[in-house]
């Protein structure tokens, strides 16, 4: 009689074989994907959330639609000095939010779209690392491979633990305004980062009484100086409460809203005196207070790829992380957190690994970035600090200038344009640009074509004058 032995071990799944195998649709992700399918790559992409990443769902899409309705109530300020009698104008959020939503949805179908044209595969689910001798994932049970793995997992809002704050968790961060069904009739913004600044711009403008705590005097400080004290100039200028040297101590909740408690510690005063204050009938506790990667649950530790002390996976300039055949790009890696960065990123990876370019990099020198703040803040290239600090102050030349546009000759409301022009050498070469005002945020691409193409100050004198124009000013600096 035979006996026969039951095995009491899981059949072993199938594992799908891709020649690129992408882990986040975000702007990266994505990115990588189709232009590796365009080398004809066999590609697949892995999402657990919605196509299109922080950008499209809880980032520059959604926040853009924002800061435009946010434009629309400073415009309806100048009405009248325009000679315009709008008389009683009313602002509904709930038409706004619903307009914005329609519009995300839009373009996580089209996303979508684009991948099922390209005959990119979509996997729905958490992708995590297995033990296999090859680099292998498994979601949802099923196992894939493939000898090019991409990591772009992008970030998240840091939050504090209730043990850092007590009461902490009664706050939103960036990712829950964007699911407010009301504007707050009392915010209260933390941090002093480009987020802070945006998010309490919003809701100061489109009438949320608005309080901003910051733990220092000023914000942007990774921003040129200029810059840093300017904007924190508008900010207050434009009705924001800014508490300096100020942090959260603690949140409670009640019957009228929460109550947040602040500790404000005077640095000039060397005795440590704090001062404790409370605002009360808080609607809106928003936590702008850094990112952090989207490594956990991935098991990256399985598979021996280096991280630095907050998560983020180290990569060298090809985007190669320390295991062969696994790269990262975007956020997760946390250079240049921003949307083309990712996506140029991506695309320079899939030509080095798909289409032999070998010397296929992104370059991350002189990135131009855009603050949408009120008004917008354009900079690209090295602040006067750095300059400074790279090549001595002897060899650094800074032209500056600062007016009320043309726009606010005859409005009651005003706010200033500020530019800088950072310059090195004998020759004047333009390493650094800073400039905030009104159509700052239009103005700064070309310019950064200039610099990007090794312009000097001569370049930019020899340029005829745009009038009237407040871009004109870049191009007539003594």
């Amino acid at each position: 009689m035979t006996q026969q032995w039951l095995s009491l071990d899981p059949p072993i799944p199938h594992t799908t074989r891709f020649d690129f195998l992408v882990i986040g649709g975000g702007s990266g992700g994505l990115a990588g994907a189709r232009r590796a399918s365009e080398l004809g790559a066999t590609t697949a992409v892995i999402e657990s959330h919605k196509l299109g990443g922080t950008c499209v769902n809880v980032g520059c899409v959604p926040k853009k639609v924002m800061w435009n309705a946010a434009v629309h109530a400073e415009y309806l300020h100048d009405h009248n000095d325009y000679g315009f009698d709008v008389g009683n104008v009313r602002f509904s959020w709930e038409t706004l939010k619903a307009k914005r939503d329609t519009y995300v949805s839009h373009l996580n179908r089209i996303y979508r779209s684009n991948l099922d044209k390209a005959k990119i595969q979509t996997i729905q689910g958490h992708a995590r690392f297995t033990n296999d001798p090859e680099p292998t994932v498994e979601v949802n049970g099923r196992k894939y491979t493939a000898p090019h793995i991409l990591i772009a997992t992008g970030g998240q809002p840091s939050v504090l633990s209730e043990t850092e704050v007590p009461g902490a968790s009664l706050g939103i961060t960036s990712d829950g305004f964007f699911e407010l069904e009301t504007l707050p009739k009392r915010s209260v913004i933390v941090g002093a980062g480009y987020i802070a600044v945006e998010m309490a711009g919003i809701l100061s403008t489109l009438g949320s009484k608005t309080s901003l705590i910051i733990r220092q005097t000023g914000v942007l400080r990774n921003f040129d100086a200029f810059i840093s004290t300017n904007c924190t100039k508008e900010l207050q200028n434009s009705g924001i409460d800014l508490w300096k040297n100020t942090q959260v101590k603690s949140v409670c909740k009640t019957d009228r809203g929460l109550e947040v408690t602040l500790v404000t510690k005077d640095p000039e005063k060397k005795n440590d005196e704090e001062k404790i204050r409370t605002i009360q009938e808080v609607d809106c506790l928003l936590w702008a207070i850094g990112r952090q990667p989207n490594t956990s649950g991935l098991n990256i530790g399985e598979m021996s790829v280096d991280t630095d002390e907050r998560g983020h996976i180290i990569v060298d300039e090809f985007q190669n992380t320390s295991r062969a055949g696994i790269y990262a790009v975007g956020d997760v890696c946390g250079k240049a957190l921003l949307t083309p960065v990712a996506i140029a990123a991506g695309r320079k990876l899939a030509h080095r690994l798909f289409e032999g370019k070998k010397d296929s990099k992104l370059d991350y020198s002189t990135i131009p970035t855009v603050v949408f703040s009120h008004p917008p803040i354009g900079t690209v290239g090295l602040t006067e600090e750095e300059a400074i600090k790279s090549r001595g102050k002897e060899n650094v030349k800074i032209y500056k200038t600062s007016f009320t546009p043309m726009y606010h000759a005859i409005t009651s409301r005003k706010s200033q344009c500020i530019m800088k022009l950072v310059c090195v050498g004998k020759e004047e070469k333009v390493v650094g640009l800073h400039m905030q005002g009104l159509g700052c945020d239009e103005m700064l691409q070309g310019f950064a074509v200039a610099i990007k193409m090794g312009a000097t100050k001569a370049d930019f004198d020899k340029t005829i004058a745009i009038h009237p124009t407040s871009s004109e000013e870049f191009v007539t600096m003594r």
